[in-house]
């Protein structure tokens, strides 16, 4: 069984920057691969980021690149994501998932639907 914990959310001023963490139990992800989500009030679920388990690659949502860095702790088994100059649509609940299988490739990454284990969400809110 494979359960995904996320942590590191919490109120940020704008211009700030935060770093969540994502930690999986159970069968490493040296295959397939983890992601981020994020999901706003009344909002479908947003892509953000996802780096492949088999080497590393790593992919962004159209808005979130060169604000946002997706990295992976091998070891720990664990995946962060940094971002700074934050803003206030960056407000939302940040889910980490992932799939263990595979080879995904670059269009299937952004899929909600290529992922099969999902956090619980930790809160990013970005204001005065």
């Amino acid at each position: 069984q494979v359960q995904l914990a996320e942590s590191g959310g919490g109120f940020v001023q704008p211009g700030g920057s935060l770093r969540l963490s994502c930690v999986a139990s159970g069968p490493t992800f040296s295959t397939g691969a983890m992601g981020w989500f994020r999901q706003a009030p009344g909002q479908e679920r947003e892509f953000v980021a996802a780096i492949r388990g088999s080497d590393n690659y790593a992919f962004y949502g159209g808005s979130m690149k060169g604000r946002f860095t997706i990295s992976r702790e091998r070891a720990k088994n664990t995946v962060f994501l940094y971002f700074n100059g934050l803003a206030p649509a960056d407000t939302a609940v940040y889910y980490c998932a992932g799939n263990n299988r595979g080879r995904p490739l670059m269009s299937t990454l952004t899929s909600r639907q290529f992922y099969e284990y999902w956090g619980q969400g930790t809160q990013v809110t970005v204001g005065q």
